[in-house]
């Protein structure tokens, strides 16, 4: 392995460490409490070695919301595969939108409440944001409707599976009704 390769290699590796440890401290203690001293200090490294992976907080929340989303869409499509037929589908892609927001609170902040510096429903769109809603496009537009455009259904959905999310997160919602709000959710917009 050259010099070059071996610096490139640990410097992958602190920005890892970076972002975990980012990750952490925010799902442990809120977002608030992730600073760029605090990050350092955790991390053993000095603010500038932080520096010159991040330009400052906000760039770690855009890094933590691409990783979120790309485990987001992991998560969907694996649910969407497990299951049979439409209804099944979207029941089981529902479920786990819902699940990774409740179980990732944190890093679905950084994805959608949070200034990450991210493009969202534009030409320059980060990949891992566009692949995201790829994967709630797969199962969703499969049910959209006649003369209904897919994209457009499933930003509908999308946006009643996060306000089910957040509302739920705020404690605004019985959570003794979440399988109900999952079936209204599922027979009245996607009528499958």
């Amino acid at each position: 392995m050259s010099v070059q390769e071996r610096k490139e290699r640990d410097r992958a590796a602190r920005e890892r460490l970076i972002l975990a440890t980012a990750r952490e401290l925010a799902e442990q203690q809120g977002w608030d409490a992730v600073t760029t001293r605090r990050l350092a200090e955790r991390i053993e490294y000095s603010q500038p070695v932080l520096y010159s992976h991040f330009r400052g907080k906000r760039e770690i929340i855009g890094a933590v919301a691409l990783e979120g989303a790309t485990e987001m869409a992991a998560a969907l499509r694996a649910a969407s595969r497990a299951a049979d037929g439409p209804r099944a589908r979207v029941t089981s892609l529902a479920r786990a939108y819902l699940d990774f927001a409740e179980h990732n609170p944190a890093v679905y902040d950084a994805m959608f409440q949070l200034d990450g510096g991210l493009a969202f429903a534009k030409e320059d769109t980060p990949e891992p944001l566009k692949d995201a809603f790829a994967a709630l496009l797969e199962s969703l537009g499969e049910v959209a409707g006649d003369g209904v455009h897919p994209g457009l259904f499933t930003e509908v959905f999308w946006a009643a599976l996060h306000g089910l999310a957040t509302l739920a997160r705020a404690g605004r919602l019985p959570p003794e009704d979440t399988d109900r709000r999952m079936e209204l959710l599922v027979d009245r917009l996607a009528m499958v």
